[in-house]
């Protein structure tokens, strides 16, 4: 049986922590009613009315290649794909239910394509599983918190075996597991109300895993939802521990620490608009420099950040989507050092934007000008061994004019006479110092 170690631990999640930035799919079945992924809960669908959409999943322009390159050109290190969300229709070749991918007008393996597309591009390969299962017989449906017909008396549970959706849901996860080469990291969703830890049989779970692929990375969702932590942050992590927190449309205030006050790993989920899932009335899109800022908090917290598409039913991603991955490319290819292998800088926040650390360098994210030269609070001056804009790599000059002398204890960066920034969304200052 699995067993928490650290050494071990330390070991399989540097990567993760280098990477800091990863690309979320969602696509499903529910990407043609286009209402989002929870559709059937919000609208209590019954199963038969749902799959009537399998009938025209032709998936006719869905280039899984294309979208993995989009998240290599932004800078993206790791891809996360949805094998299985909670409505149970499979994008793999399961031979489990008859619900899948293989079985619709499309008949594709969409998680091997997905697997070979991210492994050429040269990226860690993820993949995300729902534990919940809408569709199977055997999972609670009447009075359970979040069922489609959680309402409907007349879907009694008697009779539903919820040992035998365990083994259907273990068995499925033995497949990805075991059919697709090496996956670097798995994504279960999500466990909520009495559904979580031993009820899932998670020990057992997380030992088939392990055991299958060694190093793997595994969230945090066998203990937990969208909100709360898991016994990660404790004392004495439980044997299905997460190896990362996930919250969810959210920037922890203060990053996450466990009960000792040490950092612990984590990864705010992050959607475009306001849905995972393709949803055709949505078009309430961040701004890319809101998204850009967002990363660059997460980061700065020592957190990492994974950003959604969410494909249409033909296999689309959105143009505003894409326009905000080309966004990406275009600034995380003069700022990346910036982002990748950097955490906490261990100072407040300045008041222009944030601060990320790799070592003895510390990334000054300028997201605005300052009346005169910037203030770099938070670093002896002694200390300073040079100040260059990473972008271009060009000198920064430290200001010493008569007006700044009254604060002997800040260094005033110059960045010249021009009071626009020469990159308005986040112009970087690499500060390298002494030990």
């Amino acid at each position: 049986m699995y067993t928490f170690n650290r050494e071990e631990y330390e070991k399989r999640i540097q990567w993760y922590k280098d990477a800091r930035f990863g690309m979320f799919i969602h696509w499903g079945l529910y990407a043609i009613p286009a209402r989002g992924e929870w559709m059937r809960h919000f609208e209590e669908m019954p199963s038969d009315e749902y799959d009537k959409y399998m009938d025209e999943f032709t998936a006719k322009d869905c280039d899984i290649r294309q979208w993995v390159h989009l998240a290599k050109e932004a800078g993206m290190k790791y891809v996360v794909f949805t094998a299985k969300h909670h409505d149970g229709f499979c994008l793999f070749d399961t031979k489990y239910t008859d619900f899948n991918s293989m079985n619709a007008p499309c008949r594709r393996d969409f998680v091997k394509e997905f697997t070979d597309a991210v492994r050429a591009e040269g990226l860690k390969v993820g993949i995300y599983y729902s534990i919940i299962d809408w569709r199977h017989p055997d999972y609670p449906h009447y009075g359970d918190e979040i069922h489609p017909m959680r309402n409907n008396k007349s879907e009694t549970n008697e009779n539903r075996d919820f040992d035998r959706y365990l083994d259907f849901m273990h068995s499925q996860v033995r497949e990805l597991m075991t059919n697709y080469g090496k996956i670097d990291l798995l994504f279960f969703d999500y466990s909520y109300d009495g559904m979580r830890g031993e009820k899932w049989k998670a020990s057992q779970l997380v030992t088939m895993v392990r055991e299958l692929q060694p190093g793997i990375l595994i969230n945090n969702r066998l203990e937990a939802g969208g909100r709360g932590f898991g016994s990660l942050v404790t004392k004495n992590p439980l044997p299905y521990h997460g190896d990362y927190v996930t919250p969810e449309q959210i920037v922890p205030p203060d990053g996450i620490k466990d009960e000792l006050g040490n950092p612990v790993l984590w990864e705010s989920c992050i959607t475009m608009n306001r849905h995972w899932g393709y949803f055709a009335g949505d078009r309430y899109f961040k701004t890319p420099s809101m998204l850009i800022h967002k990363l660059v908090e997460c980061v700065s917290k020592g957190g990492n950040m994974i950003l959604n598409i969410g494909p249409d039913a033909y296999g689309n991603i959105p143009q505003e989507e894409v326009d905000i991955l080309k966004y990406f490319a275009h600034w995380m290819k003069k700022n990346g050092e910036s982002i990748y292998g950097c955490g906490n800088a261990g100072m407040d926040k300045p008041d222009f934007g944030r601060v990320t650390r790799k070592g003895n360098i510390y990334y000054f994210h300028v997201f605005e000008n300052a009346v005169g030269a910037l203030p770099i609070q938070g670093i002896d001056r002694k200390r300073i061994r040079r100040i260059r804009a990473l972008e271009s790599g060009h000198e920064v000059h430290v200001v010493t004019h008569f007006n700044y002398s009254d604060y002997p204890d800040v260094v005033f960066a110059d960045l010249g006479e021009d009071p626009v920034l020469p990159d308005p969304v986040d112009y970087v200052l690499k500060v390298e110092v002494s030990d």
